[in-house]
């Protein structure tokens, strides 16, 4: 067993054009203040990272992970969910995607698709520079406009779709494997890959990809009613990312997991601080230290109702008292009889 790091907090959420969000050593002294050990940078932000520089420059690296080491952190993974998305759009989000890309492939799919698979493989390259293993996700949709099964899906629509996102994402895991880094795909309603299932189905299709893994956040599996624990049990050997994230579902006469069109706060399902949900985070937090996993726990905070700095002073000491510090002997070893395999051959009348 091993013990997870952590707290961390991933910044895409706090990142703005407001001191202390709008640079990174600004934003650095405040994760810090709060008692963060890590931050997760979303690539896209330039007001905190160089993509571009970060792939071609080791000393550029060198100098971001000076920053945060002068204010007690390491940088747990890159996060490039908005270009992640974009290797993959169905038609009928063009226009809603289409801010997620620079503005000089806006209003063109193919070349936007182009610019997300190269800062997939900048992304590899920097996190390489950067001495990362592991790398925060989104996997795009090409089926997701198809979820609900109504009307019919013809036949083959589904493995269609799977076979082309397969086709899209095996050369970016190829760079990945090259860097030396795995691919978290964070499993989410709105990717193809949503669920235990699907991730399987892509998996399959990318020849079991070493690099083809999953960023674990239980809260999207609090919204599918889907049992967040025995997914552990399940992909524990893939999960390497963690967002920690809570999460409530609570179904009336009204409305259940699809939610009625409602806003955030008027849904049955919906996002919450740390604490403040549905989620077990003592058994989640339990699992993956049975199973190994020594990766960040970052909290990702996404809450219809609390202020996000109240969320960020509360998460650390939240995730903090949930990290176990993984037993190095066994409970029971003041009571070993310390025979050897003659006794335990006698003692088996052997």
């Amino acid at each position: 067993m091993k013990t997870i790091r952590g707290p961390a907090i991933f910044l895409a959420q706090f990142a703005g054009d407001a001191a202390p969000f709008n640079s990174l050593p600004a934003i650095a002294r405040w994760a810090a203040g709060h008692g963060y050990k890590g931050v997760q940078i979303p690539s896209w932000d330039s007001r905190l990272i160089d993509l571009a520089r970060a792939a071609e420059s080791t000393a550029y690296c060198d100098d971001l992970k000076g920053v945060l080491a002068r204010e007690g952190l390491e940088l747990t993974e890159l996060s490039t969910h908005l270009q992640g998305q974009l290797v993959a759009v169905h038609p009928a989000y063009d226009l809603a995607f289409d801010g997620f890309a620079a503005p000089t492939v806006r209003g063109n799919p193919a070349a936007r698709q182009e610019w997300a698979v190269e800062q997939m493989k900048l992304a590899a390259r920097a996190s390489a520079n950067l001495g990362l293993t592991a790398h925060a996700s989104f996997s795009g949709a090409l089926a997701w406009p198809y979820m609900y099964p109504w009307p019919q899906r013809p036949a083959g629509l589904v493995e269609t779709a799977f076979d082309e996102l397969a086709k899209r994402w095996k050369p970016i895991l190829d760079a990945f494997d090259q860097a030396g880094v795995d691919v978290c795909f964070e499993i989410h309603p709105g990717e193809d890959l949503h669920d235990g299932v699907s991730f399987e189905m892509f998996l399959e299709r990318v020849g079991n990809h070493p690099r083809c893994n999953i960023l674990y956040d239980p809260s999207h599996f609090v919204l599918q009613q889907l049992d967040y624990l025995a997914f552990i049990d399940i992909y524990h050997s893939r999960i390497r990312a963690f967002h920690a994230k809570d999460a409530e579902f609570n179904p009336t006469g009204r409305q259940g997991v699809y939610g009625g069109f409602q806003s955030w706060v008027n849904r049955a399902g919906r996002f919450r601080s740390l604490g403040d949900g549905q989620v077990d985070f003592a058994g989640i937090f339990s699992k993956l230290s049975q199973y190994g996993f020594d990766g960040w726990a970052v909290l990702e905070w996404e809450c219809c109702i609390k202020d996000s700095e109240q969320g960020a002073a509360e998460g650390a000491p939240f995730i903090a008292g949930h990290i176990i510090e993984v037993a190095r002997r066994a409970f029971d070893d003041f009571a070993a009889s310390g025979v050897d395999d003659a006794a335990n051959r006698k003692m088996l009348g052997l």
